[in-house]
């Protein structure tokens, strides 16, 4: 893979890392389903006009935008307005990794081999790790909130590889369609007609670039540019950057919000991390060794 790719692949995962920060900032004004409201309406518009809508089922694209929109990010802007850190929510999301594998056996019946179980018990350790950590910033409360937002991730995951090999932009774009409704409804519920106008009245022009970040920074430049460099490399090349994602997202909390990073969140870091690496890389190592086994 050329420098120059492994740059803009990083440039991705630095991105969605730091975008948890830009998520609390914005919540300072907006509240969480307002905020989910206008992130989904600016990735459908107006980039619906330049790209024409993926052949894809309406359901397929119906669910993907209701467990992404609804389930994933509205769960997650609610745990992280007053439940969650930063820092710990990008971390925590990613057990989505986990679900998708669970998700898979139950339904498609898949085989998951010794070493992906021994990376799920050591991803499920560093998340007890973190709930018998709870305090002020972050709640038990918050902790489930997120793990359901990674589950909801996850059932998109596979409504995505039902999809087939489509173009991942247009389908994220489209698919926020879906999205916008029910969160309005949400809002109106959750939220409320008060401090909807109130919020709305309190974002400034940082909160404003905040909310925009979060459709085009983080949906439409994140996600087009990953799909790019998938088009053009092997996906074992490109995703495990992903678990870098974390990283960026509690070293930017902690830099740009001062969220502290005491050791037990660094352990529970290493084994959420090490154990997605071991889901990741273990069944490739284990083909490795019966190869060599047999040659």
């Amino acid at each position: 893979m050329p420098f120059r790719h492994f740059l803009l692949a990083l440039c991705v995962v630095a991105i969605w890392g730091s975008n948890f920060v830009v998520i609390k900032y914005a919540l300072h004004a907006l509240p969480p389903m307002t905020l989910a409201v206008l992130r989904f309406s600016f990735a459908f518009l107006p980039a619906c006009f330049f790209l024409r809508r993926p052949a894809v089922d309406w359901r397929n694209l119906g669910g993907y935008g209701l467990f992404i929109g609804v389930g994933q990010f509205g769960l997650l802007y609610l745990a992280m307005r007053s439940q969650i850190s930063p820092g710990l929510a990008s971390l925590v999301v990613q057990t989505q990794v986990f679900f998708t594998l669970l998700l898979a056996v139950r339904l498609r019946k898949e085989k998951v081999l010794a070493t992906q179980w021994l990376g799920l018990a050591l991803a499920a350790g560093g998340v007890g790790v973190i709930a018998l950590h709870t305090d002020g910033s972050t709640t038990p409360l918050g902790v489930a909130m997120v793990l359901a937002a990674a589950f909801c991730w996850a059932c998109a995951n596979l409504l995505t590889q039902r999809a087939g090999r489509i173009d991942m932009l247009a389908y994220v774009v489209w698919s926020s369609a879906f999205a916008v409704p029910p969160l309005l409804v949400l809002a109106l519920l959750i939220d409320g007609p008060q401090q909807i106008a109130a919020g709305l009245a309190a974002a400034d022009l940082g909160t404003w670039a905040a909310v925009l970040w979060q459709a085009v920074g983080n949906t439409l430049f994140g996600y087009g540019l990953w799909s790019w460099l998938l088009a053009r490399h092997a996906a074992g090349r490109i995703v495990p950057l992903a678990l870098l994602v974390p990283v960026f997202g509690m070293g930017s909390a902690s830099l740009l919000l001062a969220e502290p990073l005491p050791g037990w969140e660094l352990a529970a870091a290493a084994l959420v991390l090490g154990g997605l690496a071991i889901n990741l890389f273990g069944p490739q190592l284990m083909r490795w060794r019966a190869a060599s086994r047999e040659a």
